[in-house]
């Protein structure tokens, strides 16, 4: 019988940026585009959020696609190919709502492209003309340019550093697009500030715009209230309200300072488990302190 949550592939993507393909039936057949999945690698461990970029219904598969930003995610580096992940928790969130338009737009920056593929995916098995800007510091840290070129009619990539694609800012491009048609709608997933930079962008041209955001979460059912993000005056929580939102109405300034909230404490239980990984696996674990 074959394992749950059975971990059954492993990929380097970019420095520090992995693919994960993991046996979870259950999700595989239920996820629509714009979910995500809770995992938790250990029975002390925290439970993280993790957007699902692919599925396979046949296979039972999803596709996690992570990047090594803390403890956690630096832990699931380390997880052996045949080994079962302890939880993978979903799908949860609400789904992007998939129609047939004329022109969608995506704009994905760093490891944002890898939600933003099956977005992508769906608009255009709707019938829709899907484009999408890809962006990077540099060449080396593009991910899924293959995956997006399959998802959409056309990708423009661009670099901060011009080491590849365009030299610039997705901004930068989505302004000439922009100005050469108007999509229907624009969707933008990456940093908080690129996600900030593209609502100034459209907002001023009235153009419908959603962002995926992906704040500090611990439950995953909205009874914590960690997720907590002002759109448009009012309270939402990110994992029953979104992940998706008006671009035009999100509080981003907020967002990004509770973002920074437990910053110093996640770069100490990082650099604590950086320093312990040489240890065996118990000592690390003690070693290791907060989860982050």
């Amino acid at each position: 019988m074959p394992m749950m949550n059975e971990l059954l592939e492993k990929e380097t993507l970019a420095p520090k940026v992995t693919r994960y393909v993991v046996r979870a039936p259950d999700v595989a057949r239920f996820r629509q585009a714009g979910q995500f999945v809770i995992v938790r690698i250990a029975e002390d461990g925290e439970r993280i959020p993790l957007t699902i970029a692919d599925a396979d219904r046949e296979q039972g598969t999803v596709t996690l696609v992570v990047q090594e930003v803390g403890k956690t995610t630096a832990a699931m580096t380390r997880l052996e190919v045949g080994k079962p992940i302890l939880d993978v928790v979903g799908p949860l969130g609400a789904p992007t709502h998939i129609e047939k338009l004329d022109y969608v737009l995506g704009v994905g920056g760093g490891i944002g492209i890898a939600p933003l593929h099956p977005i992508c995916q769906a608009f255009r098995a709707a019938g829709t003309h899907v484009e999408a800007i890809l962006g990077a510091r540099n060449k080396d840290l593009l991910i899924l340019e293959d995956w997006m070129r399959r998802a959409c009619d056309q990708v423009h990539v661009c670099t901060d550093d011009g080491s590849y694609g365009e030299k610039g800012f997705v901004t930068h491009v989505l302004e000439r697009l922009i100005g050469e048609r108007k999509p229907d709608l624009v969707v933008a997933i990456g940093p908080l500030i690129m996600m900030k930079m593209v609502a100034k962008v459209t907002q001023p041209h009235g153009l419908k715009t959603m962002v995926s955001l992906n704040p500090v979460m611990v439950d995953g059912t909205g009874m914590c209230g960690g997720c907590r993000v002002s759109v448009g005056g009012k309270t939402r929580f990110v994992c029953v309200d979104g992940p998706e939102f008006d671009a035009h109405q999100v509080d981003y300034d907020e967002l990004l300072s509770r973002q920074r909230f437990y910053l110093e404490q996640e770069k100490q239980a990082y650099q604590r488990y950086v320093e312990a990984v040489g240890h065996g696996p118990e000592e690390c674990r003690i070693r290791g302190g907060q989860q982050s």
